[in-house]
């Protein structure tokens, strides 16, 4: 076929991905083969396409294929997540547009709505992935509240309820306002904003003295007087304790004033009681040695409703809890002023009316970490709330044991302490969340407060039945379900396992079905670590527990994508490009490069578009590099002057081959580009092709040719899981011979590690650093490349240079390949290896230029010298390290002192 001059991705990725799908590639059913799965991690159903997204399909669709040119069953499976927070929220914005509010509608109403918005926006990041060249089993796509998904939901809640890992209660959680519901700790995000810190003075009251107590009054008299002293009963304020708090919105919760019991400063103060600005209500000073007396003043307002160490000594001390916040945050009744307002306008109103009632010392600007909701990013409050939780303890330990024991490789492993601290600190989780959208707690309450736990609203009333409700004749419609659902998480810690089998839960069939005994567990697993605990660690407790088998074997955990300045990328901040935008200008396949380029596990990636230039580059270079193939004529008459360069760059494509598959087996994916990179670019591009490539309109050798072809053929191979588009356009052009349907690149199978001549690629290495040599001389001497110079060497090597002669003559343009043993006078020379080489030119020389140029050589090479005996000289290195190693740095300074002698010599010889 014709081939453009220039590669244009437009032409070939919506083509070829279809080929694909319609061919069935991405496709995965259970056979003979080794299987290879990966499961995505469900990107919400709310998103699209963003930069860490596309950092981690890549990473992901690099690896699946891989693998599928491995031989193995590759099976990719996709799928969303319903993500009950962020959902609600658009499908409550979509209803604001058309003038309908929640509270108007039934449940049913509401979901019939929430599931016409996921129809119509549920898929739009999948679909972008495809762009990516995700190369995804589409057929197995699964959604979080797909309806057997939700049903496997609900039967491990059953389970574990059962089991008495679930549990009912009022706690402490952190509650998001805006989306009026709880999130665990996870979902909140810590962040460091610019707050304004009170002091706000709370007057401490006494009572006076009884007045004629024992005078000899009339006890009427004496009990009037009382009662009237009783009425007045605050002495003068003489004292009062300052609290200083960035919340003053929460004074009207206060419960009490806490003191260290050893800070001598406050001991008046015990006993008193003090009374809340602005509402008068008197409250307790307490000790406690929780307040550090070198924090703040010393003096601690305790609101047990609104902060968790608050709500924790208030248990401790018999405090009351006065929750002054309606789930929106505005504040309620029980505040007694500023009822309706916003938690936030009445900090700002709280503060003017402390000062106007003189209760405000002063106001500093003080930094500090709040938490924010990771789904709406509303400013969390701690409330108080009856929710359900999930204990954690007894299924951390198996999943940190996993991960301590190799069973679940983490990488890099630097996350291991990390999660360790996790798993051993764990606490219950908070599964319950105010929404409708989502899997519907199946608790079903009885008129008379009790609960039962079934899956349908039948087997309820049979387990309900069970109960003593004499007291009333139980109709099944008399049970009420819970309102809340589940937490998103509690459906996506199930992913690995539910994808295949959504019906294992019920335990019906405890091996599971054929997907999940032949897929299971997963291979990789590739996430971001900030989820390492809310949904790695919780997918392999649920592997545990469920399938008593962790649901992979390796967690790839990526950075984060940031700009070229540092910081993350987001569209808040306006640096993060539009990703199908940065596709449509430099092609899919540059864009993976371009992604893949400097990202290595667990490290963040500093992004630049110039990274994607240049993964476009990379493909104009292959692509031109084709072009040169395809162009040449073959003479099957000549014989072949190329079998050394032949036999070369097989040995170095091996050698590559081998590192590229160490640096996948290591998860080096940066690298093993890296790698692939450079043996394209220069090993075959700059070196071997200008090495074989016939003279101008002049034919090409069969032999040469062919090998040439072959070697192409391996190099898309390797590519191709970089970039996949490129690849497979190259892969069925007419030079490779007539390909039928099926033989695509994309099941190509990797080319195995060959013989590597490892002397042959240190001569060539050497041959390699003699042409640079001969190119540099001529930039420096301003010497046309057209005009043919002389060579002479002067071998101290084991080289045979006539083997090279005509790799010399065509890449150095030589005009003639001698040998001496002597120094040639006045001639240009350079040292490669351990050998000298001279170029005569005549009166060219520059006598002081080269003597500049070997005096510059010298002082670097005897600081490299230095070094290298500096480390030989060091026991502990030479004791501890490998012996290659050691012998490497030795034979490094014995070419060091070799070519310091060369260089000595050649500067006591010139002629000034």
């Amino acid at each position: 076929m014709q081939i453009s001059t220039k590669y244009n991705p437009k032409e070939t990725e919506n083509k070829w991905y279809q080929y694909w799908m319609e061919h069935g590639f991405f496709k995965s059913v259970p056979d003979d083969r080794e299987p290879y799965t990966i499961v995505i991690p469900p990107p919400n159903v709310t998103g699209v396409l963003h930069m860490g997204h596309m950092l981690n399909n890549t990473i992901q669709d690099v690896l699946i294929r891989r693998a599928r040119m491995q031989g193995k069953n590759a099976c990719w499976v996709p799928g969303t997540d319903h993500a009950s927070i962020a959902t609600e929220a658009k499908v409550v914005a979509m209803l604001k547009e058309r003038g309908i509010a929640k509270k108007e509608l039934s449940r049913e109403q509401f979901l019939s709505y929430a599931w016409e918005w996921k129809e119509k926006y549920g898929g739009i990041i999948l679909e972008q992935l495809k762009k990516l060249g995700a190369s995804c089993d589409w057929d197995r796509t699964r959604f979080t509240m797909d309806a057997d998904m939700s049903e496997g939901v609900i039967d491990t809640f059953i389970h574990l309820y059962k089991k008495g890992w679930i549990y009912r209660g009022v706690r402490m959680v952190n509650w998001d306002p805006q989306g009026k519901t709880a999130v665990s700790d996870e979902e909140v995000i810590r962040k460091e904003v610019n707050q304004k810190l009170y002091y706000i003075r709370y007057e401490v009251v006494e009572e006076s003295e009884e007045v004629g107590a024992g005078s000899g009054q009339p006890s009427a008299i004496r009990d009037q007087q009382f009662e009237s002293d009783r009425a007045s009963h605050l002495a003068p304020h003489t004292s009062h304790l300052v609290v200083a708090t960035t919340r003053p919105e929460t004074i009207m919760a206060d419960a009490a004033i806490c003191i260290n019991p050893n800070d001598e400063r406050y001991t008046s103060f015990i006993g008193k009681k003090v009374v809340i600005p602005l509402i008068n209500r008197e409250i307790p000073v307490i000790l406690d040695e929780y307040v550090e007396m070198d924090f703040g003043t010393g003096c601690l307002k305790v609101t047990p409703a609104h902060d968790l160490n608050d709500y924790n000594l208030g248990i401790k001390h018999h405090l009351p809890v006065i929750d002054i916040l309606n789930d929106d945050g505005t504040l309620n009744e029980k505040a007694e002023i500023l009822i309706g307002k916003d938690r936030f306008a009445a900090r700002k109103e709280i503060g003017k009316l402390l000062e106007e009632a003189g209760a405000l010392e002063k106001v500093e600007e003080y930094k500090s970490q709040v938490g924010f909701s990771e789904r709406t990013d509303a400013v969390i409050e701690p409330k108080l709330s009856m929710q359900w939780f999930c204990k954690m303890e007894k299924m951390a330990g198996p999943a940190l044991d996993y991960v301590l024991n190799g069973e679940v490789k983490l990488i890099p492993d630097k996350f291991i302490n990390t999660y360790k601290y996790w798993m051993e600190n764990v606490k219950d989780w908070c599964i319950s969340r105010q929404l409708w959208w989502g899997q519907q707690i199946p608790a079903w309450y009885l008129p008379n407060g009790q609960f039962v736990v079934a899956k349908t609203r039948e087997e309820a009333f049979e387990e309900a039945n069970t109960l003593n409700t004499t007291a009333f004749n139980l109709q099944p419609s008399d049970l009420k379900q819970d309102e809340d659902v589940v937490d998103t998480w509690f459906s996506s810690w199930l992913w690995p396992i539910s994808v295949f089998d959504p019906q294992f839960f019920s335990g019906k069939n405890s091996m599971g079905n054929a997907d999940l005994q032949y897929y299971y567990p997963t291979n990789d697993l590739v996430t971001a670590p900030e989820i390492l605990f809310f949904w790695v660690a919780r997918m392999i407790m649920a592997g545990h527990e469920f399938k008593h088998e962790a649901p992979f074997k390796n967690v790839y955990l990526t950075g984060i994508v940031r700009d070229k300045l540092g910081r993350k990328m987001s569209k808040s901040l306006g640096n993060s490009p539009d990703p199908l935008d940065l596709i449509d200008k430099y092609g899919a396949d540059g864009v993976r490069v371009g992604m893949l380029f400097s990202s290595p596990a667990g490290n963040d990636l500093m992004f630049d578009e110039s990274h994607c230039e240049q993964g476009r580059n990379f493909a104009n270079k292959i692509w031109n590099a084709f072009r040169l193939v395809k162009g040449w004529e073959v003479d099957e008459q000549l014989s072949n002057p190329n079998q050394t360069s032949i036999d070369w760059f097989e040995s170095r494509f091996n050698q590559a081959l081998m590192e590229i598959e160490e640096n996948f087996k290591q998860y080096r994916l940066s690298e093993a580009l890296m790698a692939t990179y450079k043996l394209v670019w220069d090993d075959f591009c700059a070196w071997y092709l200008e090495m074989v490539k016939p003279i101008y309109q002049q034919p090409i050798d069969a032999q040469t040719y062919k090998s040439t072809v072959g070697f192409f053929e391996n190099i898309l191979k390797i590519v191709h899981p970089f970039m996949p588009f490129l690849t497979e356009e190259l892969w069925h052009d007419e030079l490779f011979g007539e390909r039928g349907k099926l033989d695509c690149c994309i099941v190509a199978q990797q080319p195995k590690v060959g013989r590597i001549n490892i002397k042959l690629l240190n001569e060539i290495s050497t041959i390699k650093e003699v042409v640079s040599e001969i190119r540099n001389t001529r930039n420096i001497k301003q010497i046309s490349p057209k005009e043919a110079l002389p060579l002479m060497i002067k071998s101290n090597s084991e080289i045979d240079y006539q083997t090279y002669q005509p790799v010399l003559s065509k890449l150095g343009n030589l005009s003639s390949v001698d040998f001496t043993n002597e120094k040639i006078t006045g001639a240009a020379n350079f040292i490669a290896g351990t050998d000298e080489f001279f170029i005569e030119l005549s009166n060219q020389i520059d006598a002081e230029a080269e003597r500049e140029r070997i005096q510059k050589e010298l002082t670097y090479l005897q600081g490299f010298l230095k070094s290298v005996t500096s480390k030989l000289s060091n026991e502990r290195f030479v004791q501890n390290a490998k012996a290659e190693i050691v012998a490497n740095e030795q034979q490094k300074k014995a070419d060091a002192e070799a070519k310091i002698k060369m260089l000595e010599e050649s500067l006591a010889g010139l002629v000034g």
